[in-house]
């Protein structure tokens, strides 16, 4: 259906065998990158009152132009930036905002943690960055980030999507970072698994998320490990944090099925903005046979697969995913995306 892209060729990488001609080239930018070495700490945060909510939010200083948003997955956070939010700062600062429930942002009362919610969030915080931006997604930031692209055209230049939550309701344990989560909300043994789940110490949640997100865990620096584990620490002391988690997971499965023109598959043709659409071949989490779908149904995407990578291309790939995405800026600035 699609063939695999021969990853970092300074000019393009061939990744769809289809005769719509958008489809079949991801231009890689030749602009030399910042080192990544030694390891980049995560960008400064403050907290931010952006409507009535109030968000973390960690900002990359860059020169004055479209500013870059970033939106985090299901269980992620502002942290699953860093190092491609450092790789694009020399061209675009950014902003990363640890969604309601997520990172060190709590939720306000009421918050029904739907993707439209969400979205509705992350478009006040780009009013307030200044819009148009450079809007990219993972996972679930992935399905949001559409939305904002699809509501509100006029808050987004481009448009990225990193393994994005179209719907795949494959019932399949090996999607889950404990397979334990598929019975901790059911009758009976619920209760008995989640307090299992809970008793995990931080580092050993956070070596499973990365042994499910990584095609290859080694390549999860140590460094980043342990600010993952000190995350998921902190985490533990928030009443509200597993709570925000369940109801967005249940968030997402609820919109994987709606039908109709609330779908997002039904959402995805209407966006209009330049969009680069990458995928991880092996990505257990959301399938990849999605990625052809996905950038085919959406006008102006083009399609990056990338071989042994998996659901978060953005850190385990930072560099090969920072030049398509500045790639795809400089063609989108001459016109020629």
């Amino acid at each position: 259906m699609y063939a695999v892209p021969r990853v970092g060729h300074p000019e393009s990488v061939n990744t769809a065998a289809t005769t719509r001609a958008p489809l079949t080239h991801v231009p890689l930018s030749t602009r030399e990158l910042p080192s990544l070495e030694p390891i980049i700490p995560p960008w400064p945060a403050s907290f931010e009152e952006v409507g009535t909510a109030r968000l973390h939010v960690r900002r990359t200083p860059g020169p004055d132009g479209v500013p870059a948003v970033y939106v985090h997955g299901l269980g992620g956070s502002s942290t699953n930036w860093t190092d491609l939010a450092a790789l694009l700062a020399p061209v675009a600062g950014g902003t990363a905002p640890d969604l309601p429930g997520f990172g060190y942002s709590e939720p306000e009362a009421g918050f029904d943690f739907s993707l439209q919610a969400h979205a509705e969030v992350v478009a006040r915080h780009i009013e307030d960055v200044g819009a148009p931006v450079h809007l990219l997604g993972n996972s679930m930031g992935g399905a949001i980030a559409l939305l904002i692209a699809e509501r509100r055209p006029e808050l987004v230049k481009t448009l990225t999507l990193i393994s994005p939550a179209m719907p795949d309701r494959r019932l399949d344990p090996r999607r889950l970072s404990d397979p334990r989560m598929a019975l901790a909300y059911l009758p009976l043994v619920g209760a008995r698994v989640r307090a299992q789940l809970a008793a995990l110490g931080p580092r050993e949640r956070a070596e499973q998320v990365i042994k499910l997100c990584f095609a290859d865990p080694a390549r999860f620096p140590a460094e980043r490990l342990d600010e993952l584990a000190d995350e998921h620490g902190a985490r533990a002391g928030f009443a509200w944090a597993a709570p925000a988690m369940a109801r967005s997971t249940f968030a997402i499965f609820r919109a994987w099925s709606t039908l109709g023109k609330a779908s997002l598959w039904s959402s995805a043709p209407r966006v209009q903005a330049p969009t680069l659409v990458v995928w991880g071949r092996e990505d257990r989490v959301i399938s990849v046979r999605r990625a052809m779908r996905t950038a085919r149904v959406i006008p102006k995407a083009r399609l990056l697969v990338l071989p042994r990578t998996g659901h978060v291309a953005q850190m385990e790939r930072p560099i090969v995913v920072a030049k398509a995405v500045l790639g795809m800026w400089e063609h989108v600035e001459a016109g020629s995306w």
